[in-house]
Parts: structure tokens; sequence; C-alpha cells
């Protein structure tokens, strides 16, 4: 049995400050995401602003997290993901690998 993601696509409102910080500066929370599945968060965050390059990183990054946590998806249903929602994939994409201010002052104390 796979598993699901634990927040939906549309699921920002339920971590609003990894919210806020992943619509105002989605380069920086990219890069987090991609260091949290053991990529270089300052080379995936640089590539997100180049365009066309950032469709692949984040297809890439995306399929990481789904293998890590053994979810159900496919490339197909990434890419209509990342076109259909881009801003919404990247939180839901955050909040499955559990990084952002909230979490990193957790992962302090």
């Amino acid at each position: 049995m796979s598993a699901e993601w634990q927040h939906g696509l549309l699921g920002c409102f339920d971590n609003i400050s990894l919210c806020l910080i992943s619509w105002l500066v989605p380069c920086y929370q990219f890069g987090k995401n991609a260091e949290a599945v053991g990529e270089s968060c300052l080379m995936c965050g640089l590539g997100f602003l180049v365009p066309v390059l950032d469709i692949i990183l984040a297809i890439h990054i995306r399929g990481k997290i789904r293998e890590s946590k053994g979810i159900q998806g496919s490339v197909l249903g990434d890419i209509l993901y990342w076109f259909c929602c881009p801003l919404c994939s990247l939180v839901q994409e955050a909040q499955e690998v559990k990084v952002g201010p909230q979490a990193q002052s957790m992962a302090r104390e």
C-alpha cells in the first residue's frame, strides 16, 4: 500500500508561515525542499529562477519527494501539478518534507 501526501494541493493554509515564505520567496523554499531530498539548496534555488530549467527541476524534486516518502504518483502527474498550480505544489512539497521557519525552529529546540 502506498502513502499519500500529508497535505492536499490546496492545503496552503495548514501552515501560514510556510505558505507566506513560499509565495513571497519561492526560490528559497524550492532550494530548501531540494536540500531536504539531498540536492543542492543553492543550485536548485538559483535554477528555479531560470525559465524551463525551473520546470525540469521542479518535476525532478517532486519525484524525489514522492519516491522518498513512498507516495503514489507519476511524472505525468508531477508535470500537471506544476503546470496548473506551481506555488501550491511548492507548498505541498514543503509541508511533506517539513521545511520552513516553523520546522527549523522546532529542530533547534
